[in-house]
């Protein structure tokens, strides 16, 4: 018979079991209804319910009752957890946050683990301690009417968390339409070579302060802390052209500290110079006066002496005048015994000739301050010949 033949009282061969249930030895599945209904029961039970009955209409309706109050139960948990997890936050050692109370400021929260209130607190983290960056370029006319392409750099950090939330909606792009506005009007205010040249660090400094009175202005919780230009220069097409205008300068400043490096050096010697004659003026003008002093003083003297002896001071000034004058010349003047007349011997050429022929015997290249005592002697007998000579010649004349 088969196993599902009907009008058999028990159907052993039914491998599912009877009745929708397991029965005796039974081993097919279980009924996924029936442990669905146990699971409820259970987290019924947990939940503080009364678990259902088997059997029965009445059983079923309180099992789907109980299905109901679980589900209802789960979703209970769920919101309960949810609220709790969103109750809490952490704000970390680098962060504020703002928190916000049905859309109105109510305090500022410092680092640590804090509570909100949900869905009724909004909060805002914001990063308070670091530096931020932000990068700025563009072409701008100076004062004189020139274009030129400047790109800055500034650093920034926030200093009032609720500034920074509530009082700009976009604090990153109020900065950059206030670096922009401040380094135009810095840079329209000066000229092209203070931009390009040593006046970008000046031009720094100016559009830091500018910046950060504007940000203070607008009230968007930021502070500077430093302002960098990292380039400036002129449009491309023109940047040759510049080049050579600022090796042209260059080469101007170049000769300028020559010029006055040479000036340095020729001045002071200069200076030197002039002081040097203006002491020898002064020395010469102090010698003049004492000289002038000591001939006025000897003068007195020798009129006091004069006036006392006449005749013997006249011949020996007179002598001594000679002396002084004769001193000076290599001629001799000889007066000859028995005659008027005065002789003259060229005691120079006589020299000059005693030295010639002394260098043509010894064939030395000696000089006449070189002449030995030998030389002396023969040019002294040869003046006492030539005298004797000429005075035996003016005898025989006379005769």
């Amino acid at each position: 018979m088969a196993w599902n033949e009907p009008g058999g009282n028990r159907n052993d061969n039914d491998p599912w079991g009877s009745g929708g249930r397991r029965g005796g030895d039974d081993q097919g599945p279980p009924d996924l209804d029936e442990a669905l209904k146990k699971g409820l029961d259970r987290l019924n039970k947990l939940l503080g319910g009364k678990g259902g009955k088997s059997g029965g209409g009445s059983s079923e309706s309180s099992g789907g009752g109980s299905g109901f109050g679980a589900v209802f139960a789960l979703v209970g948990i769920l919101l309960v957890g949810y609220i709790v997890f969103q109750s809490f936050y952490t704000v970390d050692e680098q962060e504020r946050a703002v928190v916000l109370r049905f859309g109105e400021y109510h305090k500022t929260e410092e680092p640590g683990l804090r509570f909100k209130v949900p869905l009724i607190d909004d909060v805002t983290k914001v990063r308070f301690t670091n530096v931020r960056n932000a990068e700025s370029r563009g072409q701008m006319l100076t004062q004189d009417e020139n274009l030129v392409t400047v790109e800055l750099q500034v650093q920034y950090r926030v200093i009032s968390a609720r500034d920074y939330v509530l009082n700009v909606r976009n604090s990153n792009q109020a900065l950059a339409f206030a670096t922009d506005s401040a380094l135009r009007h810095e840079v329209g205010s000066s000229m092209l070579d203070d931009v390009l040249t040593e006046g970008r660090a000046e031009l720094a400094v100016r559009v830091e302060q500018r910046l950060q009175r504007f940000l203070e202005e607008y009230g968007t919780g930021l502070q500077i802390v430093r302002v960098n230009v990292e380039s400036t220069q002129p449009p491309a097409p023109v940047q040759d052209s510049f080049r050579e205008v600022q090796r042209a300068r260059e080469d101007e400043q170049r000769l300028k500290e020559e010029a006055e490096t040479y000036r340095n050096k020729v001045v002071p010697e200069a200076r030197g110079q002039a002081q040097r004659m203006v002491e020898e003026a002064s020395a010469y003008r102090a010698e003049v006066i004492e000289r002038a002093r000591g001939e006025t003083s000897r003068f007195l003297a020798m009129l006091n002496v004069y006036q006392q002896a006449p005749g013997v001071t006249r011949e020996r000034m007179y002598l001594q005048a000679l002396e002084t004058v004769m001193s000076s010349t290599s001629k001799i003047l000889v007066d000859t015994e028995g005659g008027n007349n005065m002789m003259y011997l060229p005691l120079d050429q006589l020299v000059n000739r005693s030295a010639g022929a002394t260098r043509s015997d010894s064939g030395l290249g000696s000089t006449p301050s070189s002449m030995t005592e030998s030389d002396i002697r023969s040019l002294t007998d040869r003046v006492m010949q030539e005298l004797q000579d000429r005075q035996s010649s003016n005898v025989r004349r006379g005769r």
